[in-house]
């Protein structure tokens, strides 16, 4: 899973990804730094903890969240730009499954206007749907030479009239050949997006205002709050230091904690399990993914060979001690390829290649 930490020069981003993953990556660079900060934490998981726990593993493999630090445009350049984003950033922003817009809610000596969270969100919004729009009327110029293309220019004229009314790609409903057909754009307002607003250490613990709010639901769009300078201190702290100054702020869980789970949402992603005396693991995948298709998550041949999956529930497996213990108390279940994997499944694939 790769995030990318996108929004205007001055907001914050490389503060909070250094609160999330801590790295201590320069700040304050204002849009003039051209290579993205890439860091990588480990998700934390108690249940690998559990089976460990049970099988003693040699390793425990977390799932992972890469983080991407992408330098902003300033809040001015939407005004001087009738093309879109810069193209460096594009490129980078292009190469991540989601997006988390950081929104500026504190004052910034650095600038002469005050904080405007609603104004950047709109402004930011507009921008992507500028840059996909820019995109979408080049292809459909190069269609209209090509033959057979009829179906592939429909779908464009579609999501062109939906960005020219200023609604983004994600708001489209599209079928499952038509996100297929357009995987290859990597459309910016296509991707699931977060607004992560980035408060003042005096509001760490309060609400969004309410006007943020209440343009995040009219976009359908999730929306956390955290103080990344506050919080980047804390992090830098020892576990009983941290647990300390976080209950000081009124904060009743670190940032990077209230972050993992809104990114797993926003992707609508959970873990099964595997486990054994050689590694104990949690394995990403979409909510409704089938046991065939989690099987490749592991390796392709597995799910080339799937014959079955052996599906336990990890409270199962943890009550009862053991799978021969689960088989007996008809806790372990053989389900097929069109199994639909649940979040906490733990599971062994047989398969034969």
């Amino acid at each position: 899973m790769k995030v990318g930490l996108v929004g205007f020069a001055g907001s914050g981003k490389t503060t909070i990804f250094n609160t999330l993953t801590g790295l201590s990556a320069e700040v304050g660079g204002y849009g003039g730094r051209e290579k993205a900060n890439v860091g990588v934490i480990k998700v934390p998981d108690s249940r690998i903890d559990g089976l460990a726990q049970l099988f003693n593993p040699k390793k425990k493999t977390f799932a992972e969240i890469s983080f991407v630090d992408v330098a902003g445009p300033k809040a001015d350049e939407s005004e001087q730009s009738h093309s879109g984003l810069d193209p460096k950033l594009v490129q980078h922003m292009r190469e991540v499954d989601a997006l988390v817009h950081t929104v500026r809610a504190f004052d910034n000596a650095m600038f002469t206007e005050t904080a405007d969270p609603v104004r950047d969100i709109r402004a930011f919004d507009d921008e992507l749907i500028l840059t996909d729009l820019v995109q979408i009327e080049t292809r459909i110029s190069r269609l209209k030479k090509e033959k057979d293309s009829t179906r592939e220019r429909e779908l464009l004229e579609r999501l062109k009239s939906a960005l020219e009314a200023e609604h983004p790609l994600r708001d489209v409903e599209l079928a499952h050949e038509e996100l297929v057909t357009l995987a290859g754009f990597r459309f910016l307002s296509l991707k699931p997006l977060l607004l992560l607003l980035n408060v003042s250490e005096e509001r760490a613990a309060a609400d969004a205002p309410s006007e943020v709010m209440e343009l995040a639901a009219s976009k359908n769009l999730k929306l956390i709050s955290m103080s990344g300078r506050a919080e980047m201190d804390i992090s830098q702290l020892d576990a009983d230091e941290q647990r300390e100054f976080l209950q000081d702020l009124g904060i009743k869980e670190p940032a990077r904690d209230r972050f993992i789970r809104a990114a797993y949402a926003l992707l609508d992603l959970i873990s099964f399990l595997t486990s054994g005396e050689d590694e104990c693991r949690a394995w990403p995948i979409h909510r409704g993914t089938t046991a065939h298709r989690a099987a490749g998550r592991i390796h392709s041949d597995i799910e080339r060979g799937f014959i079955r999956a052996e599906v336990i529930r990890f409270e199962d497996l943890i009550q009862f001690g053991s799978e021969a213990r689960c088989r007996e108390a008809g806790k372990l279940r053989s389900e097929g390829k069109d199994y639909i994997v649940q979040d906490g499944d733990v599971i062994h694939f047989r398969f034969n290649v």
